[in-house]
């Protein structure tokens, strides 16, 4: 793990939603997340489906609010989405209408940036994810791992801090995903941003981050933290044959295992009893 000071610091958050359909009733998302991310670490949240992967990383961005705990970035309490954070999501959400520099560029006219500082973000960012040459072309003109690239490219455009990544390349096959990631490790040594990435790929999380951090479900809380440990730039060499990728997978797969036959478990006994409800 990279030394450097802290850039986030989770301490005592705690999540619950309100069940549809029962005032009276919540349901625990989180409950008690304590983490600390360096700055210009890169960090994956891994874990079953239930376990607040997304929660924690919407309420890092400041677009959910914690029920109790706090969330700092530089030191400074969020309290609301901030320019020192910008979020990357599965769905691309590009405008058809627009093209691919205008599509990059449209936050940055929000804030107002002049025609010129607008003009070169856009081509160093579209550069840096090889689609100089796509600028003029429609997202429907795009392959899906090209889409997703000029999303990347608008949320760097705004050089945020911080990179919140959820799901961002589920949409798109394997192959293309694999590509992407590679992408994403060579993006990350160029600008050094801090990284947080919510996936459900174990093999996604061990090649790219620093460290995986292993939620629990129902409630989510954080069962373990591991270091990867492979060597950098990770792209030079097959890192998956790594005999550190193997045994850092193994060793989480271990207990995220166990995690997962128990959400099956309870998914089969919650629908056992609707339909026993029904009868």
């Amino acid at each position: 793990m990279r030394q450097a000071e802290p850039k986030i610091v989770v301490s005592g958050v705690r999540k619950s939603f309100q069940i549809s359909g029962d005032a009276a009733a919540v349901t625990p998302a989180l409950d008690g997340i304590d983490l600390t991310i360096a700055d210009g670490e890169f960090v994956s949240l891994l874990g079953p489906s239930g376990c607040g992967k997304t929660t924690l990383l919407r309420i890092i961005a400041g677009l959910t609010a914690a029920d109790d705990g706090t969330v700092e970035v530089n030191g400074t309490p969020v309290d609301g989405p901030g320019r020192d954070r910008a979020m990357v999501f599965q769905a691309f959400g590009l405008l058809p209408w627009r093209t691919v520099a205008q599509n990059v560029a449209f936050p940055l006219k929000i804030r107002k940036l002049s025609g010129t500082e607008i003009d070169e973000r856009t081509d160093r960012y579209l550069r840096l994810v090889n689609l100089e040459r796509f600028k003029d072309r429609y997202p429907h003109q795009l392959s899906g791992g090209m889409q997703q690239r000029v999303g990347l490219a608008r949320a760097l455009a705004v050089d945020p801090e911080v990179l919140l990544m959820d799901e961002p390349f589920g949409a798109i096959d394997a192959q293309q995903r694999e590509l992407m990631q590679e992408e994403l490790l060579r993006i990350w040594a160029a600008t050094g941003k801090t990284i947080v990435l919510v996936t459900h790929d174990l093999d996604e999380a061990v090649y790219l981050s620093d460290r995986v951090v292993l939620l629990s479900p129902h409630p989510g809380r954080v069962r373990t933290v591991v270091d990867v440990g492979l060597p950098q730039p990770r792209w030079e060499y097959d890192a998956r044959s790594h005999e550190r990728f193997v045994e850092v997978r193994r060793e989480i797969w271990s207990v995220l295992r166990k995690d997962v036959l128990d959400v099956v478990e309870r998914e089969a006994a919650e629908i056992e009893d609707r339909t026993g409800e029904r009868h």
